[in-house]
């Protein structure tokens, strides 16, 4: 259950053996790293700059739907949470890709594929974070970092008084900046937060577009990030769960892409387009999709009727981000702001869940008076690898799936009949073939 609880009366839970710890930002990187560390006993301040958890939970955002992967299983089961995690959640089994006109290209049973690892579940964002706060998760709300020490050691926080911890009370020095001390802090507010700029120094000064073609460093200097950019967008919404919540559909067209996929009593909607094409609006695109298929399935139709009829759907860029270097002294990243994901593999949000684990496991074995900064410089070297293999793999499938011509899409669709599931996802299943070692 998320408690809403200012900075001071979170520090004021930690003993004087244990590490001072700022988690900043309450996602779902940040609230599974938080939620692992009370489980073993620790308790770190976790903020978020939202103002309530209404608006921090909410489904007004993109990433909203989820498909987890196996890797997330030892986080759920550590946190004793299985049982809720499977009555959020449902069980994806099959993966139905779709030719560019909408006829079915192949079926390939994912569960099958990855049932010796463990599951693979459909779930809302919103859900998910439900099943990790089933424990109390204090969160001082409408908080934000303003200013970070070279080492991390410092943090310059703001509390608002307009959130939620502090509707109807009077507090003092509400607004104004104060400097406190930790041990260690994580940033896991997102690859666009402010936060994150703090400690990588500023934008990417590279960016790779849909071509691969890289842009000129910014005054020549080395980029401590790299990102690309797919110039494509969609809008995401929700249709109404239907008889088949077991499959997951994707059709790859010429100019537009749409995706489907299972939670709970719905099914999310992703609906793509070049950022050329932005302009024409949800309803139009969707209409001219609905044109251009020659085989319409029910679910595809009630799709893109969900898309026609959804007031103002939130639209999605789709651009990730990887930071160079994630540990500076003590500040380190973690989740999105590490390394943001193309949502093409479905795996970003199972990698900040594993992320979380095993930064989890270099925290609580670093006692007070340690060096926090090599605990974090051993997560980076630990998880990096994994996240940024990870990485490759979103970025490489993001090539495939976001063509414009008719000519590319015939040929994706021919290639597509011979090139299996496996052969497509073999850096994810390699991944869940040698998980981290937990502690």
């Amino acid at each position: 259950m998320i408690i809403a609880a200012m900075v001071d009366d979170q520090l004021k839970h930690v003993s004087p053996e244990e590490p001072r710890i700022l988690i900043v930002g309450a996602g779902i990187a940040g609230i599974t790293l938080a939620q692992l560390l009370r489980a073993r006993g620790m308790h770190p301040v976790l903020i978020d700059r939202s103002p309530d958890s209404r608006r921090m939970i909410g489904d007004n955002r993109a990433g909203y739907m989820l498909a987890l992967m196996p890797m997330v299983d030892p986080i759920i089961d550590e946190l004793e949470c299985r049982e809720a995690y499977l009555g959020a959640s449902v069980g994806i089994d099959r993966y139905i890709a779709h030719a560019h006109n909408g006829k079915v290209l192949r079926q390939d049973h994912l569960g099958d594929l990855l049932a010796d690892f463990g599951d693979y579940r459909g779930i809302s964002r919103s859900a998910l974070l439900d099943v990790l706060t089933d424990d109390d998760c204090p969160i001082a709300f409408g908080t934000t970092v303003t200013g970070l020490s070279d080492d991390g050691a410092t943090v310059n926080l703001v509390q608002d008084s307009r959130s939620e911890q502090h509707r109807g009370r009077r507090q003092r020095n509400l607004g104004q900046e104060a400097a406190l001390a930790f041990d260690a802090v994580v940033i896991a507010d997102g690859m666009n937060s402010r936060t994150r700029r703090l400690v990588t120094g500023g934008p990417a000064a590279t960016a790779t577009s849909e071509s691969g073609s890289t842009a000129a460093a910014v005054s020549g200097e080395t980029s401590p990030e790299s990102s690309v950019d797919t110039t494509w967008g969609g809008w995401v919404c929700w249709a109404e769960a239907d008889g088949d919540q077991s499959a997951v559909d994707e059709i790859w067209g010429d100019g537009f892409f749409l995706g489907m996929y299972p939670v709970k009593g719905a099914v999310g909607v992703f609906l793509g387009c070049p950022d050329t094409r932005q302009p024409l609006g949800p309803r139009r695109l969707a209409a001219e999709v609905r044109r251009r298929l020659s085989v319409l399935t029910p679910r595809i139709d009630a799709c893109l009727t969900a898309v026609e009829e959804a007031e103002a759907p939130f639209f999605w860029p789709l651009r990730d981000s990887r930071a160079l270097k994630w540990s500076h002294g003590r500040t380190v990243l973690l989740g999105d702001a590490a390394a943001g994901f193309l949502p093409t593999a479905g795996i970003g949000a199972g990698m900040a869940m594993e992320s979380a684990g095993v930064l989890a496991d270099e925290l609580s074995a670093s006692a007070v008076g340690t060096s926090a900064a090599a605990a974090l410089e051993r997560f980076e070297a630990r998880q990096r690898p994994r996240v940024e293999a990870a990485h490759d793999n979103s970025r490489s499938l993001a090539r495939l799936m976001f063509g414009r011509s008719r000519l590319f899409a015939f040929v994706r669709d021919q290639a597509f009949r011979v090139i299996s599931i496996r052969s497509a996802l073999k850096p994810i299943l390699q991944l869940l073939e040698s998980p981290p070692r937990r502690m």
